[in-house]
C-alpha cells in the first residue's frame, strides 16, 4: 500500500471562529468542506496561547517546561538565516533545541522514514532565530516575512524601513482592492502549490503556514465585502471581571502597539466592530487559501491518499472581557480549531467532546502513516476517537501562561490550567517555589463565558481540592486508562 501523504495546515491566531464550529459570523465553506470529510474535535487545547511556545511544543511533542519555551524571543542563531547578517543579535530565552538538542520534529520523523518534508509560511514562529533547517528536506519558503511585506499593502501604511524583524506597526486593519498573493498568505499559498506540484509522487509531508487572521487585519476587498459590519456579533460581556486575580488579565499590549489603536482606555463602539469585521474577513481570506489547497489534493489526485490536518495555534480575544488578542489562561484563547481527515476513516463528518491537546497531533500523525512514536512524547494519538468519538478519553487537558509576559530569562510566575469536562481551574504559582498565590475556578455548567471566578466559594472547596489535585498530579495522571495500564 502506498505510504499517505501529509498536509499539514498551521493557522496563527485562529479561534474557533468557523462555520464547522458553529460561529454564526464566519463565513468559511472550504473549511467546513474539510468538516464535512473528516473529524471536528470540539475541545482541543493549546499549551500555551502564544504563538512561539505553542508551535515548539506541538512541533516536537513535548510540553512548555520540558522544552523551556514559554516566550517569543531567543538568541540569534545567524546560521539559520545567513543573508541577514543587519538582524540584531538577541540573546534572551532558549531555542527548543537548546534544552532538547536531538529532539525529532515531526516533520523531521518523517523526513527520516522517506519522505519529502517542506514548508511555506509560518511553521514554527515566524522570527529568523525560531527557525530549525534540521526539520525540513529543503529550505523553509516565506517562512519569515517582515510586517511590512505580509500586512500591509497601501502606501499610507508602509511605515519606515527597518532592519529589526517583524518590521513596524502602522494601521491595525487594511481593506485593498488587490489579489491575494498582493498579501503573505497567498504568496506562501502559491508556492505551497507549487512544492505540491513536485511533490506529487509522494510520500510527502507538506506543511502550509497561514498567518492571517493574524494582526494587521488586513485582507483583500472581496473578502471584507462578504460581511455586513452591523450584523457581527459584538464580543460577549465586554468589560473586565470582577474577583480575577490581576496575572489572569491584560492591558491588550499587542493591539496598542498599532498607530490607530489608544494606548490605554476602552475602545470605541465603532472600532471594536471595524477590528471584529477585519478579523472576519482574515478569517475567509484565510479559508480561500485552504480552499486552494483542497482543489489541488483533488486536481492531482491525491485527495483518497492524503491525510489533512488543520489547527490553530491557539485561541484569540476579540473584545471579551475587554481583552484583545491572546496571552491568557482563558478557554477563549486556549481552545483552537483542530480537524482531522484521514483516508479510509470510516466515520466521516463527525464530531468529538473528548479533551485534547495540541501535543497529542505528533503521535497521531505518526499513527495514521504507520511510522513509529518516538518515546519522547508527552501527548498520545487521537486516531481511537475516528472510529469512537462518544469513548473515554483524558480527564484534562492542560495549559499555561507565564506572567509578567514581558521578562528575560526564567518566567517568575507561571499560571498552570486543568480544562476538565465542567471545570476552567487555574494557579498561579512562583515558578521557584511553587508556592500557590492566586487560583481561579470557572464552572463550565454555569459560566461558560468564564467571567464568575468562584474559586472562593466555600461551596466550590471540594471542586478547588480535586482540581488542584488533578494539578499536582499532572498530565500522565489524566490519560485514558488504557493508555496508563499499557
Amino acid at each position: 500500500m502506498t505510504a499517505p501523504n501529509v498536509l499539514f495546515i498551521a493557522v496563527d491566531d485562529l479561534r474557533t471562529a468557523l462555520g464547522c464550529y458553529g460561529d454564526p459570523n464566519a463565513i468559511t465553506p472550504n473549511i467546513d468542506r474539510l468538516a464535512t470529510r473528516g473529524m471536528v474535535f470540539e475541545n482541543a487545547y493549546c499549551q500555551q496561547a502564544v504563538c512561539n511556545p505553542s508551535r515548539a511544543s506541538l512541533m516536537t511533542g513535548l510540553r512548555p517546561d520540558t522544552i523551556k519555551v514559554w516566550d517569543l524571543k531567543s538568541h540569534f542563531r545567524q546560521e539559520l538565516l545567513p543573508e541577514r547578517a543587519d538582524l540584531p543579535q538577541f540573546s534572551t530565552g532558549t531555542h527548543f533545541r537548546d534544552a532538547r538538542p536531538d529532539v525529532v520534529t515531526l516533520p523531521q520523523l518523517f523526513k527520516q522514514h522517506g519522505y519529502q518534508a517542506r514548508s511555506s509560511g509560518k511553521i514554527f514562529h515566524g522570527s529568523p532565530e525560531m527557525q530549525d533547517p534540521e526539520s525540513w528536506s529543503a529550505p523553509a519558503v516565506y517562512n519569515v516575512i517582515m510586517k511590512r511585506d505580509d500586512g500591509y499593502v497601501l502606501p499610507e501604511n508602509h511605515g519606515p524601513e527597518t532592519l529589526a524583524w517583524p518590521g513596524p506597526k502602522m494601521a491595525a486593519t487594511e481593506c485593498a482592492d488587490v489579489p491575494d498573493n498582493a498579501y503573505g498568505d497567498g504568496k506562501v499559498t502559491d508556492a505551497a502549490l507549487e512544492i505540491l506540484a513536485e511533490m506529487k509522487d509522494g510520500p510527502f509531508f507538506l506543511a502550509v503556514g497561514l498567518r492571517k487572521p493574524h494582526l494587521p487585519f488586513s485582507a483583500p476587498k472581496r473578502y471584507w465585502d462578504l460581511y455586513d459590519r452591523n450584523q457581527i456579533s459584538s464580543p460577549d460581556h465586554p468589560t473586565r471581571p470582577h474577583g480575577i486575580p490581576d496575572y489572569a488579565w491584560h492591558n491588550s499590549k499587542e493591539l496598542r502597539g498599532y498607530n490607530d489603536i489608544p494606548d490605554q482606555g476602552p475602545l470605541s463602539d465603532e472600532r471594536v466592530r471595524q477590528l471584529r469585521h477585519g478579523y472576519y474577513a482574515c478569517v475567509s481570506f484565510m479559508d480561500a487559501q485552504v480552499g486552494k489547497l483542497l482543489d489541488a489534493l483533488d486536481t492531482h489526485g491525491l485527495t483518497e491518499n492524503t491525510v489533512i490536518v488543520l489547527w490553530g495555534d491557539h485561541g484569540y480575544h476579540l473584545g471579551e472581557k475587554a481583552l484583545w488578542c491572546k496571552t491568557t489562561n482563558y478557554e477563549l484563547d486556549t481552545r483552537a480549531p483542530l480537524i482531522l481527515s484521514v483516508p479510509g476513516q470510516e466515520k466521516s463528518g463527525q464530531r468529538t467532546q473528548a479533551l485534547v491537546e495540541f501535543v497529542d497531533i505528533y503521535p497521531t500523525l505518526a499513527d495514521c502513516c504507520n511510522l513509529p512514536v518516538p518515546n519522547h512524547l508527552e501527548g498520545i494519538s487521537l486516531l481511537p476517537l475516528l472510529n469512537d468519538p462518544e469513548r473515554p478519553w483524558k480527564k484534562a487537558a492542560f495549559s499555561q501562561f507565564p506572567r509578567p509576559w514581558t521578562y528575560r530569562g526564567q518566567p517568575e510566575v507561571m499560571g498552570y490550567t486543568a480544562r476538565t469536562a465542567d471545570y476552567r481551574y487555574t494557579e498561579w504559582q512562583d515558578f521557584e517555589t511553587h508556592a500557590v498565590l492566586a487560583r481561579e475556578l470557572y464552572d463550565h455548567q454555569q459560566d461558560t463565558a468564564e467571567v464568575q471566578n468562584v474559586a472562593e466559594d466555600p461551596s466550590y472547596r471540594a471542586v478547588v481540592e480535586t482540581h488542584h489535585g488533578i494539578l499536582q498530579a499532572g498530565w500522565r495522571a489524566a490519560l485514558p486508562d488504557f493508555v496508563i495500564e499499557s
